[in-house]
């Protein structure tokens, strides 16, 4: 790996900031493997083998790296935690773009907040209702970043039917009300510049943005390590929508090999379990999907007794 692109990559920061940088991605590189360390889940690590740091930087608002790795291909890693790996990606966003989607009867017009890699983008891209996605990223260095080194998600933003719009999705969403069918929030982990997205006065602010039986879906972490935190969230959406529900998705370069999402709707009759719109197999395979499908919706909400007696007591 080049220790020379790591700093280079952070000359127009203080030294300060450039000696912390290099040394905590140099310290988590050590003997060639990237480990993902973080107070979020005490007690273990992802690991994953690196040949090559294709890029790291400082931005405005986090530490980005993108890895070449050797078992999952290229890795997005924001304040050193994993986002995506080209490996298994496809299943994060498939399930936080379709889930949402086909538990809608109508899904005309899209927001996503956050997603600044494109997968999600890309993703909704492919229903066949959707007719408009906005987008508010707020850190566009995310997207430049993905757009060089990530091109397989990052063409989303290539999608005609997407506007993408750099700035801060609290604000955005308070200047656009009763707009959107479906929210779509694909955030990094409740820390740092995304804690306030797991907060209830986020879901007070996407309700404000719906139109009529509107319906979000929020990345809403795992319930092995922290289902407190999952209760918490589930819970704020369940005081602001009629109907709210948690569903599970298996990524296995995430914490445990699994993520949750957050899902509520304005319509008291929505039942998430039986999705409104439904496709074939022969349909899927045209969108080139590779991990949703009608039967994976239905069972995404089935959760382990443990968690189950936890999140609905």
């Amino acid at each position: 790996m080049n220790v020379d692109i790591i700093k280079s990559n952070h000359k127009k920061y203080s030294k300060s900031e450039v000696f912390v940088s290099t040394y905590i991605i140099m310290d988590q590189l050590m003997k060639g493997w990237f480990s993902e360390v973080s107070e979020l889940w005490p007690g273990q690590a992802m690991s994953l083998e690196v040949e090559e740091v294709l890029h790291s930087e400082r931005s405005e608002f986090q530490d980005i790296m993108v890895v070449k790795t050797k078992s999952h291909g290229r890795v997005l890693i924001l304040d050193g935690i994993i986002q995506c790996s080209e490996k298994d990606e496809f299943a994060y966003q498939e399930m936080i773009s379709f889930l949402p989607l086909c538990s809608h009867n109508n899904p005309k017009t899209v927001l996503i907040v956050g997603g600044g890699d494109g997968g999600v983008a890309r993703e909704v891209a492919k229903h066949p209702l959707v007719e408009e996605i906005h987008q508010v990223e707020i850190d566009g260095r995310v997207v430049e970043v993905s757009k060089k080194f990530l091109p397989f998600m990052a063409k989303g933003f290539e999608s005609s039917k997407l506007k993408l719009h750099i700035g801060d999705g609290f604000e955005y969403m308070k200047n656009h009300k009763n707009k959107f069918d479906v929210i779509i929030t694909d955030s990094s982990d409740p820390i740092g510049p995304a804690v306030n997205l797991f907060q209830e006065d986020y879901f007070k602010l996407m309700k404000q943005a719906l139109k009529e039986n509107g319906l979000v879906c929020s990345q809403g972490s795992t319930i092995w390590t922290d289902l407190t935190h999952v209760k918490e969230t589930l819970n704020h959406c369940k005081r602001q929508f009629q109907t709210a529900a948690y569903a599970i998705a298996s990524v296995p370069t995430y914490p445990n090999g699994q993520i949750g999402f957050v899902m509520g709707s304005l319509n008291k009759n929505c039942n998430f379990m039986q999705p409104t719109i439904t496709f074939s197999d022969d349909d899927i395979s045209k969108m080139d999907m590779r991990y949703y499908s009608t039967d994976v919706h239905k069972a995404a909400f089935a959760l382990p007794q443990f968690a189950k007696s936890v999140l609905y007591s």
